[in-house]
């Protein structure tokens, strides 16, 4: 059994996202989201650990997030926080897909 330490990571990236979000602007929505994406990417990330081919609920939280921040990016034209949650969630989407193929 291998640790999806990079998972685990993201979860925790994303967690922080939401909780800066609600800290800095006072945010409710962003802190719920953060929390509930990042829960949901560390119960993948927990999945992945235990069985390398139950990648379903990671693949979908990080696809869901990449195109939720992607289109969020794409209205505000801001780098922080949605054009770097959408590449990292884009990035975490290529990088389950890859173990999927191998």
């Amino acid at each position: 059994m291998s640790i999806d330490w990079l998972g685990f990571g993201y979860a925790a990236a994303i967690a922080f996202g939401g909780f800066m979000g609600y800290k800095r602007k006072g945010s409710v929505m962003s802190l719920v989201a953060g929390l509930v994406f990042g829960a949901l990417s560390a119960y993948g990330a927990l999945k992945i650990s235990m069985d390398v081919r139950d990648t379903s609920i990671s693949l979908l939280s990080s696809g869901v997030l990449a195109l939720v921040m992607g289109m969020r990016f794409k209205n505000s034209g801001k780098l922080l926080p949605a054009g770097l949650m959408a590449v990292l969630s884009l990035l975490m989407f290529v990088r389950i897909l890859f173990r999927i193929m191998m």
